[in-house]
C-alpha cells in the first residue's frame, strides 16, 4: 500500500507540473546495481532551480505559486516517508523549463519478518 502511495504522488507530481507543455513526456524506469535498485521518474514539465531541491521533501514546502499549481505540499513528504521506511534514498535532479527527474533507491535484500511484525535475526522469519 506504501508504494502504490508513493507512486501515486509521484505521478501526481508529473503530470501536474507538465500540464502545460502541448506534449507531456513522463518516463519511469529503473536500474540494478549490486546493492540497490534505483528506480527514476522523468518528465519534461516546468522543473525548478537546484537550489531549493531540500525544501522539496519537506511537507508544506512549495516551490510554486499555489495559483498557479494546486496541492498542498505534503506528496513529496509523503515519498519521502515511504522510502525512508523502506531503508532507500529518494533525490531529485532538476532545470527550470526543462524538467524534473526524482530518483529513489530500494534495497535488493528484503528484510525478514517474523509473524508478529518484528524484524527476524534468525532468518526465520
Amino acid at each position: 500500500h506504501l508504494m502504490r502511495l508513493l507512486f501515486v504522488n509521484l505521478l501526481s507530481n508529473a503530470l501536474k507540473f507538465t500540464r502545460k507543455k502541448s506534449v507531456a513526456e513522463i518516463e519511469f524506469g529503473c536500474n540494478v546495481d549490486k546493492k540497490r535498485r534505483v528506480f527514476f521518474l522523468k518528465d519534461n514539465g516546468v522543473g525548478f532551480e537546484m537550489k531549493y531541491a531540500k525544501k522539496l521533501f519537506i511537507p508544506f514546502q512549495r516551490l510554486h505559486p499555489r495559483d498557479e499549481y494546486e496541492g498542498t505540499g505534503i506528496g513529496l513528504a509523503i515519498v519521502k516517508q515511504v522510502i525512508d521506511k523502506h531503508n532507500g534514498k529518494v533525490w531529485a535532479e532538476s532545470e527550470v523549463d526543462s524538467g524534473t527527474t526524482f530518483y529513489f533507491t530500494l534495497p535488493l535484500k528484503r528484510r525478514s519478518y517474523g509473524s508478529k511484525g518484528r524484524k527476524s535475526t534468525s532468518g526465520r522469519g
